[in-house]
């Protein structure tokens, strides 16, 4: 098969294949992770320490994988009882849940992402946003009776490198993705403590003065896409200014390839991943319901990827 061409220069991949391929069969083996049912008793006595009240029934970590399931399956609550009957029979050791239950523990479930693991090298990250559906009933029904149901935005951002989830916002489509960048960078830097961040990678929704200020208030690189017709002073960011002159004397495709734009494509992976694993429409009808749904969905990719790669 003939490779893809980008600007006439040939694609090289240099994946490792054997290894992608064996992450994605290990996945498939987190669905049915019940070494927690081994530990149920001491899991469920250690969440009981010093609780008043009725106690848990359910440790955290069976919780946590209904919610997996709840999540990557798309199954009701309803059936989520029926299934956790049946897998009782299977396993005697672990006990079935009514649904009500199951709803109050999800509901309530910390929604955190997984820590990252320090790689020893400097952190590149690129953000973006995406939009997810309110409804999941078709565009049909958008198109035929003129409807306008809106949509959620997440904007995330990532390194390039790893592909791992470095911070989330969830926001309203009306909520630009330049007003959720300084909390995404917070994030990141919050995540990679030990790690300085040494370039952000973006399009041109990113190309605001106040985000190329941030930018050179920590000491980090911009590799955000300048629109053509940028002005080359000052204008109330020297740093802006300045890189917009130099993509201007390179011309795009140069700057492209000193600034290895190219590598901002890693957000547009997970949200890709996310979307074929996840889906992308949400169930909850209310705005803090979509908000944590989506929350779940991202957190539990990052938590898929890290199972594969065998990190706990």
């Amino acid at each position: 098969m003939a490779k893809l061409e980008r600007w006439g220069k040939p694609y090289r991949d240099t994946r490792d294949w054997r290894e992608y391929n064996e992450q994605l069969v290990k996945r498939g083996t987190l669905y049915l992770s019940l070494e927690f049912v081994e530990q149920w008793d001491q899991l469920v006595g250690h969440l009981n320490r010093g609780k008043r009240g009725h106690p848990f029934i359910y440790p955290g970590q069976f919780i946590q994988w209904m919610a997996c399931i709840h999540s990557i399956f798309q199954m009701p609550y309803r059936q989520m009882e029926g299934f956790t009957i049946a897998l009782s029979k299977v396993l005697p050791s672990l006990q079935s849940a009514d649904y009500t239950t199951l709803f109050r523990r999800i509901q309530q479930m910390p929604i955190v992402l997984p820590e990252i693991h320090d790689q020893g090298d400097d952190l590149v990250v690129a953000v973006d946003s995406t939009g997810i559906k309110v409804t999941n009933r078709g565009e049909w029904m958008r198109e035929m009776w003129k409807v306008h149901r809106g949509w959620i935005k997440a904007h995330i951002i990532v390194d390039v490198k790893s592909k791992d989830l470095l911070g989330i916002e969830i926001t309203n489509e009306h909520v630009s993705d330049g007003e959720v960048f300084p909390a995404l960078l917070d994030q990141a830097q919050e995540a990679a403590s030990d790690q300085p961040i040494t370039q952000v990678l973006a399009d041109g929704a990113y190309d605001q003065k106040g985000i190329f200020n941030r930018l050179e208030k920590d000491h980090i690189d911009s590799g955000i896409k300048i629109r053509e017709n940028a002005a080359t002073k000052s204008g109330g960011s020297p740093y802006r200014a300045e890189c917009s002159r130099e993509k201007q004397k390179l011309g795009y495709r140069a700057w492209a390839d000193e600034n290895k734009y190219g590598k901002r494509w890693a957000v547009e992976g997970v949200f890709s991943s996310v979307k074929r694993i996840l889906g992308e429409n949400v169930r909850a009808s209310s705005i803090d319901g979509m908000t944590r749904e989506v929350r779940m969905k991202f957190m539990f990719y990052q938590i898929i990827v890290n199972f594969s790669r065998g990190v706990v």
